[in-house]
């Protein structure tokens, strides 16, 4: 191969290169613009296509405060490798998993009454304590009790014996840099309602409200503590975010030409002939598809870095190849590296650029990168 990939992957010509030195000066360019905040480093969703596994323990070393994820699973994959700090899942609660969360020191979401003294009473029958996160809805309508309805959640973690309320949260539905209006409204209804809670509340607890857009443009929303996602991983939840704060790319994706071509005018290319060559063009084909999360709605829409070069993704997504068009005179050779996510030369294709073109969130692009896609750590 004409490039440096490492050895192990010559097998499997599409990689995803993460750089952990990114990873470590986004967490401290966060650690500056937030001050005394204290970070929760979420890692769901595969660390957000980045490797769970890698990057939880790698914020661990760097001595962030506690870790988020989606779902038990996640979580107990975690301390299976090692993590020992904190653990908050957010997803939705099933009674059934609770033994799994006790047992395993794993900070439960409480979400509604119901569930604190499920929480409790588990808690009291394997004689430990739990470690209770209360959630309140200010907005999002997806789960947490209601911020004019707090007062009860509030008033059963008082009544419960053998939890430790150790958080109270909230998320933002949307912080729009342009117009922070709504993001401004909900943390007043967020804050108003903790006033109840805290001159009674029987230990130390932190609030949080802020993932990565809110700690970005909304700095009286960093209150006890942030909880990052996307901005570790250098990523912006919205154009307008970038002079706000310093981020570096974590993830690059490459992958290498793997055949080379030379399409008449007006011969169709890809399924359905959703693009004709205007004349005489080369076309590369590349080993990546919607199988591996390439989406298929980057049709006619996507880049290709090839040789220096930026050029047009063709025809159809394929499940497990696309096509590049270089061009009537553009040239590549079998082996070639090529960029679908990164820089080469003077030449960049990046996270926010491909969500834009298909009307999606930079999340989305990130987390649908799926395991069938070697990850290499540099």
């Amino acid at each position: 191969m004409t490039d440096q990939t490492p050895a192990q992957f010559v097998h499997r010509p599409t990689f995803a290169e993460i750089n952990l030195s990114a990873l470590r000066a986004n967490l401290e360019s966060i650690r500056q613009h937030v001050g005394t905040a204290k970070v929760m480093a979420v890692v769901k969703a595969n660390g957000y296509g980045h490797g769970i596994q890698t990057v939880a323990l790698e914020f661990q070393r760097l001595g962030v405060d506690s870790l988020g994820v989606a779902y038990i699973e996640e979580a107990l994959d975690l301390r299976k490798v090692g993590v020992t700090i904190p653990v908050l899942v957010f997803g939705g609660l099933l009674y059934d998993q609770l033994d799994l969360y006790i047992r395993n020191d794993i900070d439960v979401t409480a979400s509604s009454v119901s569930k604190l003294e499920q929480i409790d009473s588990s808690a009291q029958k394997l004689g430990k304590r739990a470690r209770v996160h209360l959630k309140i809805d200010t907005g999002l309508e997806r789960i947490g009790v209601h911020y004019y309805s707090s007062q009860t959640l509030f008033d059963a973690a008082l009544r419960a014996r053998h939890c430790d309320v150790v958080g109270v949260y909230s998320h933002f539905a949307d912080v729009n840099p342009l117009d922070l209006s709504l993001a401004r409204r909900q943390l007043e209804r967020f804050t108003t309602a903790l006033e109840y809670f805290t001159p009674r509340a029987l230990s130390k607890f932190d609030r949080h409200i802020a993932a990565s857009g809110g700690l970005i443009a909304l700095r009286e929303s960093h209150l006890d503590m942030v909880r990052p996602g996307l901005s570790l991983y250098g990523v912006y939840p919205h154009r307008a975010m970038t002079p706000l704060l310093r981020l570096t790319p974590a993830l690059a994706l490459k992958s290498h030409v793997v055949f080379f071509k030379v399409v008449k005018e007006g011969a169709g290319v890809s399924y359905g002939h959703r693009w004709r060559a205007p004349h005489d063009t080369r076309v590369v084909t590349i080993p990546i598809g919607y199988g591996d999360g390439y989406l298929r709605s980057l049709t006619n829409r996507g880049w290709a870095i090839v040789r220096g070069q930026k050029c047009p993704v063709v025809g159809a997504v394929c499940m497990d190849q696309l096509m590049v068009d270089l061009g009537p005179s553009g040239e590549a050779y079998n082996g070639d590296q090529v960029v679908l996510i990164g820089s080469q030369g003077s030449h960049s294709i990046t996270v926010e650029d491909l969500a834009e073109a298909v009307d999606t969130t930079p999340h989305e692009i990130l987390v649908l990168l799926n395991q069938r896609i070697p990850r290499v750590m540099i």
